[in-house]
């Protein structure tokens, strides 16, 4: 058995060192940072709330008041998740949708029960291993992505009727009526839309698309334009009105293979019997102790095993080598994430296909033994993995990705508790848009190579009906059984690193939930240390390159949207200050 840990450092008095980052981060993010992302588009003021009641923290002001509407009308969370994420496939089509996936935790604060659901995107029954392989050469990443080829079976309307079917109080067609009429009758773009559309890798490789999100001159449509989509107005009433069915079969299906298969760049391999053959998983969340809390996170293919895992590695750390400065916290977070994003790396893909010893990875022994590895002046440069299957799997390669996706997360008026992370994988997916919504490109988080030189499988190679591993981390974290956080973030493989760095600011450091939420975002994927760019960040980079960290100093746009419960009962909502997320509670 292991040794009790050392008791951990006294808590620092975090408010009075955080503020002035926090607000410098503010204030950079105002005059745009290093990313080129845009002024934000939400008063400060929204981005946090406090209530004794219901509380929703969401992407876009209007999926928050969907949400809101459906709380104060004595909706569930679910009910409130769902009309949230119904609008933000109209309103920000560029991160999630209907077209895509998502993995949802749901707490039952009467029963204790949490639960994850899957609606994780499926290979079609026609991939294969070499899905992504040009005479014997892995495609391009960005060639890949675009068109039908990278097209899964979308999850998140299924994932929705189960959800609802358990934990919903509404009725069903209800959930739509706020995207609905905001589809007929039009929002304003926002900054970030335009921004996205502006880039050159925001992908719209379809008619149809080109001709919804761009003016009659070619050019990104102006921030501030009303945007109607009544297509996607149709494609929700006909799903309020039939159920899931209207999505899997009919003619909502029958439009989204004719997209994939007639494709003009990457025709895909999509049919009628994968989409109806879809099913949403209903999974036990993975957990582990971290700072006197239990936190529970999504489970494989989710990325909420490497969540935990840099948590009990950075906790055992911290307490044999305790942080007196920034460069101290930085450098052993970093050290932490790389050994757990090589166990990812090698390990992590479909339950249902592959073994994954999920277990054996959060191991208190395990734990022990790799953290030891952790040397509290100098890096330990790329990680190995530390665990040995037979037979032997080899480590996806890392690979170049664009950060995109959207977090929400919401509690009820009786403490039901969603926390939900959605997506369509990059900047409008694949690029197809069919009946007023964006469809996934997904299958590109398979390893394109099936293997490596050795002829050892790589564990998230493609299979036909399998589902690949993602970053994807919505968590939620409890003190003696009662719920204290709700929380994740979107931005690609740094979801990860994102949601481990601020659980282990709220429950680890005790800084406060609007703050810790703007602290500037520290990551490691098991290759360069990156550091946000803001004030300070340069002497930081210094002193951790004079500990062997090779260092990037970049923007990193996290959209981290939590909701604390203090020992009161009182919910605290706060959101991420990079996007446009807003935080708003109901009366109780």
């Amino acid at each position: 058995m292991s040794e009790p840990l050392p008791p951990p450092a006294p808590m620092r008095r975090w408010r009075l060192r955080l503020l002035p980052a926090a607000c410098a981060l503010v204030a950079l993010l105002m005059a745009a940072n290093a990313s080129g992302d845009v002024q934000p588009w939400v008063p400060e003021e929204k981005r946090s709330a406090q209530t004794e009641g219901a509380m929703a923290v969401t992407a876009n002001p209007h999926a928050t008041r969907a949400a809101h509407e459906l709380l104060a009308a004595g909706g569930s969370a679910v009910d409130a998740a769902i009309a949230a994420q119904l609008v933000l496939t109209l309103v920000e089509p560029q991160s999630s949708g209907i077209g895509g996936g998502a993995f949802l935790l749901h707490h039952d604060a009467g029963t204790g029960e949490t639960l994850a659901y899957d609606g994780r995107e499926t290979a079609p029954a026609a991939a294969d291993a070499g899905l992504f392989l040009q005479d014997g050469e892995p495609m391009d990443f960005r060639e890949a992505v675009s068109g039908g080829l990278a097209v899964g079976v979308p999850g998140v309307v299924r994932l929705f009727e189960q959800a609802h079917a358990r934990h919903g109080a509404r009725p069903w067609a209800e959930l739509f009526q706020p995207a609905i009429e905001l589809a007929r009758e039009g929002f304003e773009v926002s900054p970030r839309l335009n921004d996205i559309l502006q880039r050159e890798w925001a992908i719209l490789d379809n008619e149809a698309a080109r001709a919804y999100f761009h003016t009659d001159e070619g050019e990104p449509l102006p921030v501030g334009q009303r945007l109607r989509n009544p297509a996607l107005a149709d494609t929700l009433s006909r799903i309020a009105e039939a159920g899931a069915e209207a999505f899997y079969t009919g003619p909502i299906a029958e439009a989204i293979v004719d997209a994939v298969q007639g494709a003009a760049h990457n025709p895909g391999r999509l049919t009628l019997e994968d989409m109806a053959g879809y099913r949403a998983e209903v999974r036990e969340p993975v957990c582990a102790p971290y700072a006197g809390h239990r936190v529970c996170s999504a489970p494989p293919p989710a990325g909420g095993f490497v969540v935990l895992q840099i948590l009990g590695l950075l906790e055992r750390a911290e307490a044999v080598h305790p942080p007196e400065d920034e460069a101290d916290r930085a450098h052993l977070l970093a050290e932490a994430s790389r050994l757990a994003y090589a166990d990812r790396a090698r390990f992590a893909a479909d339950p249902d296909h592959e073994p994954v010893p999920v277990a054996d990875l959060l191991d208190a022994d395990y734990l022990d033994e790799r953290a030891a590895l952790i040397d509290p002046v100098r890096s330990m440069g790329e990680a190995e993995a530390g665990l040995a299957l037979e037979p032997e799997q080899a480590a996806m390669p890392r690979r170049p990705a664009r950060p995109s996706t959207s977090h929400l997360s919401i509690v009820d008026a009786q403490g039901n508790a969603v926390s939900m992370t959605s997506s369509v994988e990059m900047p409008f997916g694949s690029g197809l848009f069919v009946r007023g919504f964006i469809l996934n490109n997904q299958l590109t988080d398979f390893a394109f190579e099936p293997e490596d030189g050795n002829g050892d499988p790589v564990a998230n190679r493609v299979a036909p009906g399998k589902r690949p591993m993602s970053a994807m981390s919505p968590t939620l974290a409890f003190e003696d059984d009662a719920l204290r956080l709700a929380v994740g973030s979107p931005g690609g493989p740094w979801i990860i690193g994102y949601t481990a760095r601020h659980l282990a600011l709220v429950l680890g450091e005790g800084a406060p939930l609007a703050e810790a939420v703007a602290a500037p975002n520290w990551n490691n994927r098991n290759g360069p240390t990156k550091l946000e760019a803001v004030e300070g960040s340069e002497a930081l980079a210094g002193a951790l390159r004079e500990r062997g960290h090779e260092v990037s100093v970049r923007g990193m746009t996290s959209g981290v949207h939590a909701i604390f419960v203090d020992g009161d009962g009182v919910r605290h909502g706060a959101a991420d200050p990079r996007r446009e997320g807003t935080a708003l509670g109901v009366a109780p």
